[in-house]
C-alpha cells in the first residue's frame, strides 16, 4: 500500500514537471513568434497630377498600390507648379501618371531632370482624339488662337481609354497582381459606361439644347457626346476675365434661348456667374470639371463618378428634362 501511494506520488510530480516544461516551452514559442518582424510587403508608389487620375487609380489598384495626387486641396491646376518637395517625390516613384503637355505643360522638362531611371511616365491622353477649342476667346495681350483642349476625362468613352493606360503602366511595374487590377478595371469601366448611359438617357429628353458656362472652356467634350451646344465665358485659362463685350453676347445668348440658369465652375470665386445672374434673373447652378476636389471634398471621399452625377443633375434642372 505504502508502495502504492509512492507511486502515486512520483507519477504526480512527473506529471507536473512534464507539464511545467510544455507550458514553459509554448510560453517561449509565443514570445519568439511576438518578437519576429511582420514581412512588409512594398506597395507601387503612383504620382498622378490630377483628381480622375487620382480616382481612377485607386479604384484599380485599391490596396496593392499608394496612390498620391500631387495638387494640394483647393488648388486650381492650370496655374500649378511643382515645388520641389513635389519634384522629389516624383523621382521617388514607380509610376507617374499625367494628362499629357496641354494640361501639364511643366512635366517634360521636370521629367527629363529626373535621376530615377526606373520611373515609368504614363501619358493618359495617348489615342484620344483632342478637341480644339471652339470659337474664338481672348488670351493674354490680346491674342486670338485655337488651343487643344486638354479636358478630355469628360467624355467617358475617353475616361474608360484612360483606365486601360493606367492599367498597363500597373500591371507592367507589378505584374504579380495583373490578374487583380484587371477585374478591377473591368468593374470600373462598367461604372463609367453606366454613367454614360445615364447622361445618354437624360440629356435626350431635354428641352433646352444648349448651356452657358460662366467660366473656362472646360465642357467641350461632354457637350459634343451628348449633341448639346456648349458656350463659355472665357478659353482654356480660368484667371483670365472676359470683356465687356463677352458678357453682353453671354446674357444676349441666354434671354434668347429663354435659360434659366448659368453655371459655374469649381474652385473659383463666381463673380463671372453672379454678373450675369444680377443682369438676367438666372439662377447659378455649378458644374463640376473634376481637376480637383476642396479639402472638404476630399475629406468627404468624393468620386470622379459622384461628381458627374452631380453634374447631371444640374444639367437636367438647367436644361428642363423631363
Amino acid at each position: 500500500m505504502k508502495k502504492e501511494v509512492n507511486m502515486s506520488i512520483r507519477q504526480q510530480k512527473r506529471i507536473f514537471v512534464l507539464s511545467f516544461i510544455l507550458i514553459a516551452a509554448f510560453a517561449l514559442t509565443s514570445c519568439q513568434k511576438k518578437e519576429q518582424p511582420v514581412a512588409t510587403v512594398k506597395k507601387i508608389q503612383v504620382i498622378t497630377t490630377l483628381f480622375p487620375l487620382y480616382d481612377f487609380a485607386k479604384n484599380i489598384g485599391q490596396d496593392k498600390a499608394e496612390i498620391v495626387l500631387l495638387l494640394p486641396p483647393g488648388v486650381e491646376p492650370h496655374s500649378f507648379e511643382p515645388k520641389p518637395d513635389d519634384i522629389v517625390r516624383i523621382n521617388k516613384a514607380d509610376l507617374f501618371i499625367y494628362t499629357g503637355k496641354y494640361m501639364e505643360p511643366w512635366a517634360a522638362d521636370i521629367l527629363k531632370g529626373l535621376d530615377n531611371k526606373n520611373l515609368m511616365v504614363v501619358d493618359s491622353s495617348r489615342g484620344i482624339s483632342l478637341l480644339k477649342e471652339k470659337g474664338e476667346h481672348e488670351h493674354k495681350h490680346g491674342e486670338k488662337h485655337d488651343e487643344m483642349d486638354p479636358h478630355f476625362w469628360l467624355d467617358f468613352v475617353n475616361a474608360q481609354k484612360m483606365v486601360d493606360h493606367i492599367l498597363e503602366g500597373l500591371v507592367k511595374k507589378d505584374p504579380a497582381h495583373k490578374d487583380l487590377y484587371s477585374r478591377n478595371v473591368e468593374q470600373f469601366k462598367s461604372k463609367l459606361n453606366d454613367l454614360d448611359l445615364k447622361f445618354k438617357g437624360t440629356l435626350s429628353r431635354c428641352k433646352k439644347k444648349i448651356f452657358i458656362h460662366a467660366g473656362h472652356f472646360a465642357f467641350g467634350y461632354l457637350a459634343k457626346r451628348y449633341g448639346l451646344q456648349y458656350v463659355s465665358a472665357y478659353g482654356f485659362s480660368p484667371d483670365a476675365e472676359p470683356s465687356p463685350k463677352k458678357l453682353i453676347e453671354l446674357i444676349k445668348t441666354l434671354k434668347k434661348h429663354g435659360l434659366g440658369h448659368i453655371y459655374y465652375e469649381e474652385l473659383i470665386t463666381p463673380r463671372v456667374a453672379e454678373t450675369i445672374s444680377r443682369e438676367t434673373g438666372a439662377s447659378l447652378l455649378m458644374l463640376h470639371g473634376a481637376h480637383n476636389l476642396t479639402k472638404d471634398e476630399f475629406e468627404k471621399g468624393v468620386t470622379f463618378i459622384s461628381l458627374m452625377e452631380g453634374n447631371l443633375k444640374s444639367l437636367e434642372a438647367g436644361l428642363q428634362c423631363q
